[in-house]
């Protein structure tokens, strides 16, 4: 197509959207209104993702490595852990499950709940991502002393100070005494927790023994990685955040797509709206068009004139969409939502903004407003100027 061809088309283009502002406005909020609730949807959902597994690992090593048979501490392993520039920090580890109680006292029943206990060195203070305070409780945890979290000092009913009693997975009874709580804002963990020094629950075993290593990583995405490393010519199984917490990140991969899915339908429908405008236009422009096309107007150039219009129609309810989805997540960075913890495992609903969605989204929108605007578009270049003029 010559350049006079492409200015006379995007006049045309122009002259036609001029006269059906109203119309035009209204396809272009439309598309506005999708564009903006995918991306504040997928920003959301994103900084969901973001906050679950953050609350998660804080309580929670980036990798466990644990011996196929129970034996001591093993210094080949722990060199290599230590001459690993991945690893930040990492602490050997005695794993139990057990029951907590809390005896009746005046006013109060007894308090009763299941939990998982570890017993670690105070090096795990360094491997768990905890708050100040509480990572100086965990890291100087003594003799007889347990540190639960928050949901299960609830549950149970104690208090710091207060002792309670443990029958753990081989029957075996004993008093601790509870030095502090933490939590981590992921329920699921703050209610099933227990922490105590290693001594403690190896004399509670009876055993010398250990589970295994837990490790901070610098990178926990390469957690998988490190672990076939350091157990590759070893008698250990390598554990890592994404294997333990593997359906988590499935549904939150999957909860993900759904909610894109239901709000691109907005934009689709919106999108298409573009093709009714286009249509009505093709109607009341039937003469005009057979006009152009007896004068020397080729199928190539009409066909561009429509696209042109579905383009700058499109462009516009992208483009004022991407502002008021990026205004509504920054508002939401400001204020984020807040959400029962004991419901959704976080306090709040932060933001994430990822230009990888938001090219996506853009992406998405243009094909279907040119799909859209296609259609239209080939019914206009398909125009007989004989049949219309005479």
């Amino acid at each position: 197509m010559t350049a006079p061809d492409r200015t006379l088309a995007w006049t045309l283009a122009r002259a036609h959207l001029r006269r059906r502002r109203t119309q035009n406005v209204l396809t272009i909020l439309g598309i506005a209104v999708g564009v903006m609730a995918l991306i504040a949807a997928l920003s959301l959902t994103n900084g969901f993702t973001r906050a679950l597994i953050s609350a998660t690992l804080r309580a929670s090593p980036h990798l466990s490595v644990t011996a196929y048979t129970p034996s001591g501490p093993s210094p080949d392993l722990e060199q290599a852990i230590r001459a690993d520039g991945r690893v930040q920090a990492f602490t050997p580890f005695l794993a139990d499950k057990g029951l907590l109680t809390r005896p009746a006292s005046d006013g109060r029943a007894a308090g009763v709940d299941f939990t998982t206990l570890f017993g670690v060195t105070r090096d795990a203070a360094r491997v768990l991502d905890l708050p100040p305070e509480e990572r100086l409780t965990l890291g100087t945890l003594k003799d007889g002393e347990v540190m639960l979290g928050a949901a299960l000092a609830r549950s149970v009913g104690a208090f710091s100070g207060e002792e309670v009693r443990l029958l753990n997975s081989s029957q075996r009874r004993t008093t601790l005494k509870i030095r502090g709580v933490f939590q981590t804002g992921n329920y699921l963990i703050d209610s099933a927790y227990a922490f105590t020094n290693l001594k403690t629950l190896q004399q509670l075993q009876g055993t010398t023994t250990i589970t295994g290593y837990q490790l901070r990583l610098h990178n926990p995405d390469l957690a998988p990685r490190v672990g076939d490393d350091l157990t590759r010519t070893r008698a250990y199984s390598a554990l890592p955040w994404q294997s333990l917490y593997g359906t988590l990140l499935d549904q939150l991969a999957l909860q993900k797509r759904v909610i894109a899915f239901v709000v691109l339908l907005i934009v689709v429908v919106a999108a298409f709206g573009i093709a009714n405008v286009l249509t009505l236009a093709v109607f009341e422009k039937t003469q005009e068009i057979a006009i152009l096309r007896a004068i020397g107007a080729t199928r190539t150039m009409i066909t561009r004139v429509f696209l042109i219009e579905g383009l700058i129609l499109g462009f516009g309810g992208l483009l004022l969409g991407n502002l008021l989805g990026l205004g509504i997540s920054a508002y939401f960075t400001v204020r984020p939502f807040t959400l029962p913890g004991d419901l959704y495992f976080i306090t709040t609903l932060p933001v994430e903004v990822k230009l990888t969605d938001i090219l996506a989204v853009n992406a998405i929108g243009l094909t279907t407003t040119l799909l859209a605007a296609l259609i239209p578009a080939r019914r206009a270049a398909s125009v007989e100027p004989g049949r219309i003029i005479r």
